[in-house]
């Protein structure tokens, strides 16, 4: 179609299309540019010179906060709830294709967390880990081990309370992906394999896991990127250590340069690596299927 063909509305639709992209990624792109500031740079606009200057200040440290340490973190608390995410909703999609009593209960109380306040959820964890503080310290005096007692600080932790937090965030979105998956999933595939002699486990492990594994590459991107930046549910339970989301949070108030920006554009590289390397990942699986449906 020649471009003196289009209609009124369709220019109407494009401009308003246009500007739902600047208001959607506007924000970050501000953000990455001022981040390449010179040393005289300051936090709006007009750039002065263009250089690496931030980042190098970045790599030295913000003051008394390590964004090495918040930044392993992190990673080690996205790749954690992206293994779990993966395993409990695959395990759950594989459950929910049969007819389960009390499925329903079981699903809506699964899917609660997704219209629940963040931070109401993450209030809730937070309680309910220091009353179980209390209740350790309790037995553990009650049972005079003293030497415990006096070294024990609390349950809340990255691997414990926000795990849990995050996980309340993550399994929905994983547990919906994988319901649309198998409703469209052809049970011939399993039953011919059964006819040739396969166990549950090998028709599994050969034949459904190959076929859904572009999805939960999918689920494991969703369970990452989601835990990377995720404050409010982490913000109540994570006790006495901060992951890098909530050191940036902390930041703002107090970094007044653009090595703020510069730390900000760090965080969105790594996002968009994963989601590349998610992407990336499950075309090569979806095209080795394809290939050995050919041959």
């Amino acid at each position: 179609m020649q471009t003196k063909d289009r209609s009124a509305a369709f220019w109407a639709l494009a401009l308003f299309f246009a500007a739902y992209v600047l208001f959607l990624y506007g924000p970050m792109l501000v953000i990455v540019v001022l981040s390449f500031q010179g040393p005289e740079g300051g936090l709006t606009f007009p750039m002065r010179g263009l250089s690496l200057h931030w980042f190098h200040k970045l790599a030295e440290g913000l003051g008394v906060v390590d964004i090495g340490a918040a930044l392993y973190r992190s990673l080690g608390l996205g790749l954690t709830v992206m293994a779990f995410t993966i395993v409990f909703s695959v395990l759950a999609g594989l459950a929910f294709r049969k007819k389960l009593r009390g499925g329903h209960i079981l699903f809506f109380t699964v899917v609660a967390s997704l219209i629940m306040p963040s931070i109401i959820v993450s209030l809730g964890i937070g309680l309910e880990f220091r009353l179980l503080d209390g209740a350790i310290k309790k037995m553990l005096e009650a049972f005079g081990m003293d030497g415990v007692l006096e070294n024990y600080g609390t349950a809340l932790g990255i691997y414990t309370s926000a795990l849990g937090a995050h996980l309340t965030w993550t399994l929905p979105f994983g547990l919906l992906i994988m319901f649309a998956i198998f409703n469209r999933f052809n049970p011939a595939y399993e039953e011919a394999a059964r006819d040739l002699g396969a166990t549950p486990w090998q028709g599994f492990r050969h034949v459904v896991l190959p076929l859904i594994a572009p999805s939960v590459v999918g689920i494991g991107m969703f369970g990452f990127t989601l835990s990377w930046d995720e404050i409010a549910r982490t913000s109540q339970a994570i006790g006495d250590v901060n992951t890098l989301p909530l050191e940036l949070q902390g930041l703002t108030t107090t970094v007044t340069t653009p090595s703020i920006y510069a730390l900000g554009t760090v965080t969105m590289v790594v996002s968009f690596l994963v989601m590349g390397l998610a992407v990336g990942l499950s075309k090569l699986l979806a095209a080795r299927q394809q290939a050995k449906r050919d041959t």
